[in-house]
């Protein structure tokens, strides 16, 4: 495969329609299969795509097979695809889904003799399109990357092993949803309590002095492991201010007992915080943590 002229979607959705249409755009040859084809039709005749009735004709003759379903629907449409996908076609698995996930896909997919590689989004599709940040996995991530970025695609290999990329964009989601999860406890619980405009300035102070942190990790680990039992503590008290207003505490309790959970887990392990190595090693403490140290 010397270079990418024709692409095949499974999943017409907001990402493969998108990323369709712009490839589409380029001159390429694009094909889509989807359950809902009959709704999506007028949208992707008009963005120059080829409406397949089948799976297999959808993905014929295709260089590149990009898997853009629901997550629940990630491993099905891989078994789906493997049992009419040809040798030299590589199937690209755009979908937000576990490591565990994709390595059975991989499975899939690579039984029937074709290559697999993974992809990790990094941020919404719009209004990137061909140009949102994607990450590789697997042993041809970095040729796949190198021809999906002369097609106008924003790709980077970042291992070999399937897995890592997803990783990657599990862990980050972990941080960003919960970040917006946060955001909507805290605000509207300050917000029945005529208190959102004083607690938006002081989260706005409490940012700006993150963002000069010179090890942002450590320091927010590092007060979990020195005060986490306090911090507990004020924690399930935010859970009881909040039912009091009537607002269900979900991550305000989620933080109380992952805050309770790591001074148990140092406990058990009989790691002492002031015992600890100065400066704080967030990395080293993980792996006491979880009893993986080297």
């Amino acid at each position: 495969m010397n270079g990418l002229t024709r692409f095949a979607f499974v999943g017409f959705g907001e990402a493969g329609g998108i990323l369709g249409a712009a490839l589409a755009a380029k001159g390429m040859q694009v094909s889509m299969y989807d359950l809902r084809r009959d709704l999506l039709r007028e949208k992707a005749v008009t963005a120059g795509v080829r409406v397949a009735d089948t799976l297999d004709s959808a993905i014929d003759g295709a260089n590149i097979v990009v898997s853009a379903v629901t997550a629940q629907a990630d491993i099905e449409v891989a078994e789906a695809v493997a049992r009419c996908i040809a040798p030299r076609q590589t199937y690209l698995d755009i979908n937000s889904v576990s490591p565990r996930t994709k390595q059975h896909a991989q499975a899939c997919v690579e039984g029937a003799g074709a290559h697999y590689v993974e992809a990790a989004v990094m941020a919404p599709v719009p209004p990137y399109g061909l140009a949102v940040p994607m990450l590789l996995g697997g042993t041809d991530a970095a040729r796949v990357a190198a021809l999906l970025n002369a097609s106008g695609f924003n790709a980077r290999a970042v291992s070999e092993k399937v897995g890592v990329a997803s990783a990657a964009k599990m862990c980050r989601s972990v941080m960003i949803k919960g970040i917006e999860a946060l955001t909507v406890e805290c605000l509207r619980a300050a917000r029945r309590y005529d208190a959102e405009s004083i607690v938006l300035a002081s989260l706005g102070e409490t940012f700006d002095k993150m963002r000069d942190a010179a090890d942002l990790p450590g320091y927010l680990v590092s007060r979990v492991a020195e005060h986490g039992r306090r911090r507990a503590a004020e924690m399930w008290e935010v859970s009881q201010t909040l039912q009091e207003v009537g607002i269900t505490p979900f991550m305000s309790e989620a933080c109380a007992r992952l805050q309770d959970s790591i001074v148990n887990t140092m406990s058990q392990r009989d790691i002492d915080y002031p015992s600890l190595p100065v400066p704080f090693d967030w990395r080293a403490f993980f792996d006491d943590l979880s009893g993986e140290a080297l």
